[in-house]
């Protein structure tokens, strides 16, 4: 498994060797020590799936403490535009954003420490898969508007298909003055 450094301190994306041959393929989708390798030693404790068509946008989302959740997504099936703006306050990239293509014909994935809001475009009809790091909680959550000018995030759709939660959620602005960061 190659693991690639991004900008952002603490995330990375995966790339594993995929051996294919006449009756499909093999990869290794999921390697503790891959990871280890990185100084990253994670006890994923809930693995969560979604569905979505093409044009859907989800996100951008996060727990708050005690219950912020670092994530491994992936795609099964199709191809994303995945998201994460960086909420760590004292971190060198807080408020900026990075995007990257997950494809299930790469079968690349994306480690994301916890303190990041998460979200992401579907590009062709998706499977996607996530590992969390702590359990979801409702009173937890919280997010940043998915269309904020700040951001100026490029989602590669056209007329998205959005939930009513994900066009509430505050500015990065407001998230500021409201909480100075994760």
């Amino acid at each position: 498994m190659k693991i690639n450094s991004t900008p952002f301190e603490g995330v990375f994306e995966l790339v594993p060797r995929v051996f294919e041959d006449s009756r499909g393929y093999f990869f290794e989708s999921f390697k503790a020590e891959a990871l280890e390798s990185q100084g990253i030693h994670v006890n994923w404790v809930q693995e969560n799936q979604s569905y979505s068509q093409a044009g859907t946008i989800r996100g951008l989302h996060f727990q708050k403490e005690p219950h912020a959740q670092a994530k491994l997504v992936r795609v099964i099936i199709g191809k994303v535009l995945d998201v994460i703006v960086d909420l760590r306050k004292d971190s060198k990239t807080f408020g900026q954003s990075l995007s990257i293509i997950l494809d299930s014909k790469i079968n690349n994935a994306l480690y994301i420490p916890a303190g990041f809001a998460h979200g992401f475009s579907v590009l062709e009809t998706a499977v996607f898969l996530y590992r969390c790091s702590n359990y979801y909680n409702k009173e937890a959550e919280g997010g940043i508007l998915w269309n904020d000018p700040e951001l100026a995030i490029d989602w590669q759709v056209e007329n998205p298909i959005l939930s009513e939660k994900d066009n509430t959620w505050p500015t990065l602005e407001e998230f500021k003055r409201q909480t100075g960061g994760l």
